[in-house]
Parts: structure tokens; C-alpha cells; sequence
């Protein structure tokens, strides 16, 4: 498994403390009631109803502030005030945007938690899976940090058990800060955004 935030949090005692496992299994298993309940009312929502009941639920329980620094890497520091803002808003409402496509129906299919286990740099992996309408179970892994304004909150999905989205993220994310800085990253996300929609079946 591919994690981002190399090192131990034994080894450094600036690490924060790991998320309560308890804490942390509540806010996996809070989303992945909302995305059931979404997924069997899809069809009647369509993309727009289903966008209006994921956004608020992604946003109570991931850290995009987090997520937006790790995603661009040594840019952030570059980034001013403004700049930050817009990119922790881009990504959090492409996150309901991909969320809202994804779940565009339902077919049987359930959500499991496997268990929990530390991680590096004070955090926690707290193990689930999707179980299809076939019985045919896919690995879906949560990474979370808390924070005291916070709490636990998610800042990596791992599907499959191996395929990082942060580390997916960073890669596709260089090569537009690269070519075009921020504006061109901010500018692919939003058309990003504004493709879900259209590509949603309902």
C-alpha cells in the first residue's frame, strides 16, 4: 500500500495522536450510511438530489484543507491566502461531484467494516469493503489524522486495498502545476466539476 506521509509516528514525537479507533469507525461508517441511503433513493434524486445529500456529508467528514496541501506538495507554501481557499473549495466539491456520478444506482449492493490499525504520522487506517449485489466483496480502506478543531477526519482513500486517491491525485496534479502553475490546476478541476453532471446518466 502506497502511503504519502512516510515515517513513524514513533519516531517522532511532533507526530500527532492517532484518531480514536471508535471515533474514526463512526465517521467511515456515517458516510457510508449516507452513500447506501443515496445509492437506494438515486433514480428518484437524480444527480442534483444526490449531490445536495453527499456534499454536506464528505464535507463533515473529510479534510480538505489537508488533503488540498499534500495534493500539490512543495507548491503550497507558494500558494497565497486566496489561492489556498480556492483550491481546499475546488476539491471538496469535486468530491461531491464524483460522489454524486458514481451513485447513480443501486444494486444490492452493502457496506462492511473490517476492523482498524495504526498508520504512520499519527493516524489510522480503518479497514471496510463494498460487498456487491453478486456477494462479491471489494476492499475500500479510510486513512484518517484528527485534529482538535476537527476530529477524525479522512484524508486518503485506498480502493482496492492498494490504489492510493492522494497519491493518484499528486501525481496528475504536478504535471498541471508544471505546465501551467495554479490557475491551470484550478482551472482542470473546475472543468472536472462541471463534467459530472452531464456525464451522470440521471
Amino acid at each position: 500500500m502506497l502511503l504519502l506521509l512516510a515515517g513513524s509516528a514513533a519516531a517522532d514525537p511532533a507526530a500527532p495522536l492517532a484518531p480514536d479507533p471508535e471515533q474514526a469507525t463512526r465517521v467511515v461508517e456515517g458516510l457510508h450510511e449516507v452513500m447506501l441511503g443515496v445509492m437506494k433513493q438515486a433514480q428518484q434524486l437524480g444527480y442534483a438530489g444526490r449531490l445536495a445529500r453527499l456534499q454536506p456529508a464528505i464535507a463533515s467528514r473529510y479534510d480538505f484543507a489537508f488533503i488540498a496541501e499534500k495534493s500539490v506538495g512543495l507548491t503550497w507554501k507558494d500558494l497565497d491566502t486566496a489561492q489556498r481557499a480556492k483550491l481546499v473549495d475546488a476539491l471538496g466539491r469535486l468530491a461531491g461531484a464524483n460522489y454524486a456520478a458514481r451513485m447513480a444506482d443501486f444494486s444490492g449492493e452493502h457496506f462492511e467494516t473490517i476492523g482498524t490499525e495504526s498508520a504512520s504520522q499519527g493516524t489510522i487506517l480503518v479497514r471496510t469493503r463494498v460487498v456487491d449485489g453478486d456477494g462479491e466483496p471489494i476492499p475500500l480502506d479510510y486513512r484518517l489524522r484528527s485534529t482538535p478543531e476537527l476530529g477524525p477526519r479522512i484524508v486518503d482513500v485506498f480502493y482496492d486495498g492498494t490504489i492510493s486517491e492522494l497519491a493518484m491525485r499528486r501525481s496528475e496534479y504536478a504535471a498541471l502545476l508544471k505546465k501551467g502553475g495554479i490557475d491551470a490546476l484550478l482551472e482542470a478541476l473546475e472543468k472536472k466539476i462541471a463534467e459530472q453532471a452531464p456525464a451522470s446518466t440521471s
